[in-house]
């Protein structure tokens, strides 16, 4: 049976959530601030253990009933509390991204640090043996560029079409390296892979001197498509770190939180991938002066940090209130 004091106890925090409750009126959410909601969301969990502790005694059935109403009204709440906010897509890129890019920035700095490790790697190798570059590139790249020749000439005279094409390969690598994440080896993989590839190609270029040719044609789009496949791989890592390392929490909760920042920071680099595509397409193969498209990548890689590194710190009402359906799926 439960206790009178526990219930002298317990009794002030469903009021506080029922006043909460009251308070959002029709305006959902949005008629309470940042602190209100996070009480909100602790009053809510320390209600629903409340109620399986009463729901245990037979005699407490109608304050059970109070209670199983009083969270259904909070549920409902939180739920639905932004769907009246037509302004979500464009606070979501403008706050809540660089927001959540900047709490997993280590994830990312590792999907980087394996890339840029593994393409140093690659660097060596080809190096030390020049045959390894042609083990690895094949016959046909390779051909291209002992004849002096970018194997993306092609792109030119297709532009639109080779664009499509390039826009959904890019989206291809990020949504994989992503999706790669829950086996905890996918995104690793996919990191070395991917800079051991940049770091022989380098060396070969570099022995046919051409060098010049390859980083003005990856630098305009490589400074968006790069980090843009960083920021998935980091989303993947996250991923797997939710699910090897869950910590305090159990499993399937730190895999559910890690997963909800994961989808979104991968759903963020679409607009980079976008831009990434269309200057890789109609700018990087062109016969633009190369200081030209060194100048692109400057100020294209200056807006990105500028944005990466922008908005608020402190968590705004819409954020506040995805997070909390986050952590109550």
């Amino acid at each position: 049976m439960i206790s009178t004091r526990w219930l002298e106890k317990r009794r002030p925090h469903w009021t506080r959530l029922e006043q909460l409750v009251a308070a959002s009126g029709r305006g959902s959410v949005r008629e309470l601030t940042p602190a209100e909601l996070q009480e909100l969301a602790l009053l809510y969990r320390q209600s629903a253990s409340d109620l399986s502790t009463v729901r245990e005694d037979p005699t407490s059935r109608q304050l059970a009933i109070y209670l199983n109403q009083l969270l259904g009204r909070a549920h409902n709440l939180i739920y639905m509390g932004r769907r009246s906010d037509k302004r979500g897509i464009w606070t979501f890129y403008k706050d809540i991204y660089p927001r959540i890019f900047r709490e997993t920035f280590a994830d990312t700095f590792l999907a980087f640090l394996l890339f840029f490790v593994s393409g140093v790697a690659g660097v060596l190798m080809g190096i030390a043996d020049p045959g390894f570059s042609h083990y690895f590139l094949g016959p046909h790249m390779m051909q291209s560029i002992e004849n002096h020749k970018m194997w993306t000439d092609s792109i030119v005279t297709v532009k639109p079409l080779a664009s499509s094409g390039i826009l959904t390969n890019n989206m291809s690598v990020a949504f994989a390296a992503f999706a790669a994440g829950i086996t905890g080896i996918g995104t690793v993989w996919m990191m070395l892979m991917n800079g051991l590839m940049m770091g022989v190609v380098a060396v070969a270029c570099w022995r046919e001197g051409m060098s010049l040719p390859l980083w003005s044609f990856v630098a305009a789009h490589g400074v968006l498509e790069l980090p843009a496949i960083f920021i998935a791989g980091g989303a993947g890592l996250g991923i797997a770190k939710g699910l090897l390392f869950p910590g305090v929490l159990p499993r399937k909760e730190s895999l559910v939180r890690a997963g909800a920042k994961s989808v979104r920071l991968v759903l963020g680099t679409i607009p980079l991938l976008v831009i990434a595509g269309l200057v890789e397409g109609f700018v990087s193969p062109t016969n633009i002066a190369p200081g030209m498209k060194f100048l692109l990548a400057a100020a294209l890689e200056t807006l990105l940090v500028l944005y990466l590194t922008s908005g608020h710190e402190t968590m705004e009402r819409g954020a506040v209130s995805s997070t909390l359906r986050g952590e109550f799926v």
